[in-house]
């Protein structure tokens, strides 16, 4: 299917387009379904997968933001609890409410009745369908968590947010702007950006699966950048001597077995490294801790876990569950994703603010040249964030030719590809009378909601399309030729890592079921034995990437991180 790709790519460069957005995160896909909504022409690049930075490397969370209470940042308390809410009812299979055990302890930053308060506010801060936290005393605690440590414990909240699957999230979103009309093509690196009359009016492209690396150019009446925590080289493209707008920070999470930590719920917790909020959140069988909050100044695509990472993490963990005596050989999977943080107006660093104090506000800016920047911002908000930047947009196309441009789409409503059925139970229930099996079926239901109907009937189609790709694990093989027909997937790596998390889900990162898939997906996209090659090297480097981080702690055991 390398031709159909080529096709896309000629075709995009042969017919201007009103938008061009730079950036196929979470941000850029909200854009891109914005304005398609409105009957904007736009079309979208990234130099990698979509999702393949920031978006697919967070802490997987949809939430108000209880530790934005401490920085008095109220509004984006409000706000972010607003979209919480919204993201659960778009896409309920891809956002799901997550109850957190938040224990105080004696000598601890946060007393309990600073807590306690803090929960009042956050409360009603989430409004009125908002889930009410509970307090509960020692003995409380013991039972629900007993292997949380217990001396010095005040108390716990017990309250409410939401966990992501943030790659799938911005799939869908993605997903559901072309449907709307736009186009999307990943693995397109911008390389220039093109003028007339000292005005950006598109791009010059470079597909970066070419072994040519063939260049197109794409016409635009309006260019956004929303790269996330590329942002500034983008701008440089448009101004070499543009100030940096970013204070980027690493937040990095490990994957270790559940049954070390043995909880039930996600905790938050403060680290005792450095006072931190932090979180030990569930995943199926494993559980992940985050997150980490330093600088970093290299290539967001560069970032990766460190020696240093994984020991603050595990120390973290381990000093409120004492007995899971974690170490670095532990960890099963890393990542590191960049945050796009603002730097503070009139700085250009962080003015002394800890990185985790640096603001999560998002900022819209055009550039003398018409380039126009969103910059900062979280996960939770970019419906939000996607809403003004196209506001912006429809100002900009109306000034330039008088268009009128449909009003605001209730993208609050509409549910994102598989939001649509109003109870998954059914959808789960249907799949069985399908003949899925039921733990296949709970799979589904989770990553592809009333979309995994579609499974289903390429199970009918072919009957060993319904086989396990990997004895014990729930995935099926119909869930490549998913990925590939329908979720634009077009690397090995996208699918083991974006598409069907194994890189994250099973413990061996799935290597040994990654030559198979590359095989499959070889036949879907017509590569030759080179190239199937080349992705399954690829994909080993990515893991090796991940796990670079134990050639600096060689030596650690469980007491050197307690």
């Amino acid at each position: 299917m390398e031709t159909d790709r080529t096709r896309a790519l000629a075709a995009l460069s042969a017919e201007p387009v009103d938008l061009l957005v730079i950036g196929g995160g979470i941000t850029g896909a909200g854009i891109a379904r914005d304005a398609a909504l409105r009957g904007i022409r736009a079309a979208l690049v990234d130099k990698m997968d979509f999702a393949a930075g920031t978006s697919s490397r967070s802490s997987r969370l949809i939430h108000g933001g209880l530790r934005y209470l401490e920085q008095r940042e109220w509004g984006l308390v409000l706000e972010a609890a607003h979209e919480r809410a919204v993201l659960r009812t778009i896409a309920p299979h891809l956002v799901r409410p997550l109850e957190f055990l938040f224990p105080v302890y004696r000598g601890g930053r946060i007393a309990p009745l600073t807590l306690r308060a803090g929960m009042w506010l956050y409360d009603w801060l989430g409004g009125r369908g908002a889930h009410r936290h509970r307090w509960l005393r020692r003995k409380a605690v013991a039972q629900l968590e007993p292997r949380l440590r217990s001396r010095g414990i005040k108390g716990a909240a017990l309250y409410y947010d939401a966990q992501a699957d943030d790659a799938r999230l911005v799939l869908a979103t993605l997903r559901s702007a072309t449907a709307a009309g736009a186009r999307a093509i990943s693995y397109t690196m911008v390389t220039a950006l093109t003028k007339a009359d000292g005005t950006v009016r598109g791009a010059v492209i470079r597909d970066m699966l070419d072994p040519q690396r063939r260049e197109y150019t794409v016409a635009a009446a309006v260019v956004v950048n929303a790269t996330g925590p590329w942002v500034d080289a983008v701008r440089q493209l448009d101004d070499p001597g543009a100030a940096p707008l970013l204070h980027p920070t690493k937040g990095t999470h490990v994957l270790v077995r559940r049954e070390r930590l043995g909880h039930t719920h996600a905790v938050t917790f403060l680290s005792p490294v450095d006072g931190r909020v932090m979180f030990v959140l569930p995943a199926g069988d494993l559980s992940y801790i985050g997150t980490t909050d330093t600088e970093e100044r290299g290539d967001p695509g560069d970032a990766r876990a460190s020696g240093a990472d994984a020991v603050y993490l595990l120390r973290s963990a381990n000093a409120i569950f004492p007995d899971a005596r974690l170490s670095p050989r532990d960890i099963l999977a890393t990542w590191s994703g960049v945050r796009p943080l603002l730097a503070p107006a009139g700085s250009d660093g962080p003015d002394g603010l800890p990185p985790s104090r640096i603001s999560r506000e998002h900022r819209i800016l055009e550039a003398p040249s018409g380039l126009v920047t969103i910059a900062g911002g979280k996960l939770t908000t970019y419906r939000i964030m996607s809403r003004e930047v196209v506001d912006h947009v429809a100002r900009r196309l109306k000034r330039m030719d008088g268009r009128r441009i449909a009003s605001r789409p209730r993208t609050d409503r509409l549910p994102l590809p598989g939001g649509e059925a109003a109870d998954l139970n059914v959808v789960a229930a249907n799949l069985r009378v399908r003949g899925i099996a039921d733990w296949h079926a709970a799979h589904l239901v989770r990553l592809y909601g009333s979309e995994a109907a579609a499974i289903a009937s390429l199970v009918e189609r072919d009957r060993a399309l319904g086989n396990p790709i990997a004895p014990g694990r729930p995935e099926l093989w119909a869930e490549v030729v998913h990925a590939v027909e329908r979720e634009m997937a077009v690397r090995l790596s996208d699918v083991m890592i974006r598409r069907l998390h194994l890189f994250y889900d099973d413990a061996d990162q799935g290597r040994g079921v990654a030559p198979h898939i590359a095989a499959r997906m070889a036949r879907l996209l017509g590569w030759d034995e080179r190239r199937q090659a080349a992705e399954i090297e690829d994909y080993e480097r990515e893991i090796a990437r991940g796990r670079a981080f134990l050639r600096e702690v060689p030596r650690a055991t469980p007491e050197a991180v307690s």
